[in-house]
């Protein structure tokens, strides 16, 4: 299977929950009943919408029971009310889903070598980012936003998808990945017991 397969394989494998890591070979070996490694999902946080749908989407199609589901927010500059947003954000994710595992962690630095150091040095399993409108000048320049996302997705030492919510009237997610470019997800059913 080429690397796109194994990148829409793992994806489904996401989306259904049934899956808690990338590595299909690890967890049993020779029939032995190993515990398989909770994920750990990094989510990238910050002030307005877009970073709310994609922190609900990694909830509830990403993070399973027993996951642990990371919020970082990278401010460029120190901030008494820094924490406040990771905080408001965690509560709302417990309150959905109290069985994964939340904590917020809040960095000063660059926003793009911020991320990409935490998500190694907090071992990530998964990086998801908000993914907003492309620039209409899309052919002369990208946005900081659009930078930002692809510098992610290239660099990012783990599966990194960028998350858009559809339009109103089509619903769904748009989600991007190394290996694919704005594919469509429709709403699932919701995966609550």
């Amino acid at each position: 299977m080429g690397s796109s397969g194994k990148a829409l394989a793992f994806l489904s494998h996401l989306s259904a929950g049934e899956g808690d890591d990338c590595n299909q070979d690890s967890g049993y070996e020779n029939g032995s009943t190993a515990m398989v490694k909770n994920k750990r999902v990094v989510v990238v946080v910050e002030p307005g919408r877009r970073a709310k749908f994609a922190m609900m989407w990694a909830l509830t199609h990403v993070a399973s029971e027993g996951d642990l589901l990371t919020l970082l927010y990278v401010v460029p500059s120190a901030s008494s009310d820094a924490t406040l947003l990771p905080s408001s954000l965690g509560a709302v994710c417990r309150a959905c889903r109290p069985e994964v595992e939340i904590e917020g962690v809040v960095v000063q630095g660059p926003k793009l070598a911020t991320v990409l150091s935490q998500v190694q040095k907090l071992e990530a399993s998964v990086l998801v980012v908000s993914q907003g409108k492309p620039s209409p000048f899309c052919c002369l320049w990208r946005s900081s936003g659009e930078e930002f996302v692809e510098g992610c997705i290239k660099r990012a030492g783990c599966l990194t998808l960028a998350v858009k919510r559809q339009s109103r009237g089509i619903g769904g997610y748009v989600v991007s990945t190394r290996w694919h470019r704005n594919f469509w997800l429709a709403v699932g059913i919701n995966r609550r017991s």
